[in-house]
């Protein structure tokens, strides 16, 4: 039977064989954290310490100021050494906190709870929430706000995405094979937050052995199913995931809640399960550094705020003279300004590629109305048209096809024969108009 799939995407060349059989490696901290006080979309935090003071590791260091928002926590033990701007993966000033390691990992107590199933939903949220958990995927929206959906907009069906589908990465791939029990737990917190008795993993079928993974720990699982999807990028989305798995339409301009639907990355249920079950906040998550420009490819469980040029000092350093590194997958990552950004929470992947990989799209050329980008394009909108009214800057006409339906995946510019950096054109028009 042929599998059900989404409209347009495509098949890039995956380089998943240079760190799949890669298992997780733990890297110890440095000697200085870089963490800043925003990793998640909303409001960043405040600051809850001061420039002097002893902290503790899983200390919460930042506070939520608004809804949505995320609590922020130290990574290891030592001393506040500056609070002040640093840039994030986008090239942008954040404010930060500076923290010398003591290279004692003295721990606050972390609260454990076996029957961590039978609390109630208000109980299991409170911890996920103390803990600082957003969206590992890469998106780092608040898990609390998408745990907290309106009265008027039951969720009847969890879907985790194992789909992994941007090249290079293997993160999930790998917590998949060596934790799947965790991210099992964690889909059935879930599920007990919102009352939810349906629940699904979808892992592109490039995968068997996470496959077979998860469906040995669910074998016994009624409520929960492991979903083979056909690998086509982007296969992870969350509106490509909903409409392979429930065959259920996301409108333009709406949200998987609107059509009954809740999704998490098997990260974030991993993360999940660790603070309901320990009490541990998210201080540290696995991140896959890969690429042909660095020595040693790994999958990696990195403390947060650990910087990239430690990362790479930690993997043999690069090879090659004309490097592009590349913060999450290529895809839909940024590339780095500075060696010095640290490591936070949406962190998937640090890609390394030397020249031969890249393609300068600096001296782009017109369009010439091939309609490629057009056919792979998943939400079915004109990339070419975005991109030349961005161009030309009518920035307004722009929104008259759809701009804020794009959710940047990247396939159009993969396609396109004329180079043309379609994905930063519409991200350029929608940073001068109003959704």
């Amino acid at each position: 039977m042929k599998q059900k799939t989404f409209k347009g995407g495509i098949h890039p060349l995956d380089r998943k064989e240079l760190t799949s059989s890669k298992p997780i490696e733990t890297m110890e901290p440095p000697k200085i954290l870089i963490i800043p006080l925003i990793q998640h979309i909303g409001a960043p935090s405040k600051p809850i310490v001061s420039i002097g003071d002893e902290i503790k590791r899983g200390q919460k260091i930042g506070e939520p100021t608004g809804f949505v928002s995320a609590s922020v926590h130290s990574s290891v033990s030592g001393k506040v050494i500056d609070i002040t701007d640093s840039l994030n993966a986008m090239g942008r000033l954040v404010k930060s906190i500076f923290i010398e390691n003591d290279f004692r990992d003295d721990t606050i107590h972390f609260e454990e709870i076996k029957d961590y199933l039978n609390l109630s939903p208000e109980s299991l949220k409170e911890r996920i929430k103390e803990a600082g958990i957003v969206g590992m995927g890469g998106a780092t929206f608040p898990t609390i706000v998408k745990l907290s959906p309106p009265k008027e907009k039951p969720i009847d069906t969890v879907i985790l995405n194992g789909s992994e589908c941007e090249p290079y990465l293997t993160s999930d791939y790998r917590l998949m094979l060596e934790k799947p029990f965790e991210i099992i737990e964690g889909l059935k917190i879930i599920m007990k937050i919102l009352n939810v008795n349906k629940g699904y993993i979808g892992i592109e079928d490039n995968k068997p052995e996470a496959i077979k993974s998860l469906k040995d720990v669910v074998k016994n699982e009624r409520d929960i199913s492991i979903i083979s999807l056909p690998t086509k990028y982007p296969q992870g989305a969350e509106k490509m995931l909903i409409k392979v798995i429930t065959n259920r339409q996301v409108p333009p301009k709406a949200l998987p809640m609107d059509v009954g639907v809740l999704v998490q990355n098997v990260g974030t249920s991993y993360a999940i399960y660790e603070a309901v079950r320990f009490g541990k906040p998210l201080i540290e998550r696995v991140t896959t550094i890969s690429g042909e420009g660095i020595n040693e490819q790994k999958n990696l469980l990195i403390r947060i705020g650990t910087t990239i040029e430690d990362v790479i000092n930690f993997c043999k350093g690069i090879n090659g003279r004309n490097i592009k590194i590349i913060i999450g997958g290529p895809m839909m990552g940024f590339a780095a300004q500075s060696l010095k950004t640290p490591i936070i929470k949406g962190t998937s992947g640090i890609i390394v590629l030397k020249d031969e990989d890249i393609i300068d799209s600096s001296n782009f050329l017109n369009c010439i109305r091939c309609g490629r980008c057009i056919n792979a394009c998943p939400m079915g909108l004109m990339p070419s048209m975005l991109s030349i009214y961005a161009e030309r800057g009518f920035y307004e006409g722009a929104k008259e096809y759809n701009l804020f339906d794009c959710f940047e995946c990247g396939s159009c510019t993969y396609v396109c024969p004329s180079k043309r950096p379609i994905v930063q054109l519409i991200r350029l028009a929608k940073s001068q108009v109003k959704p």
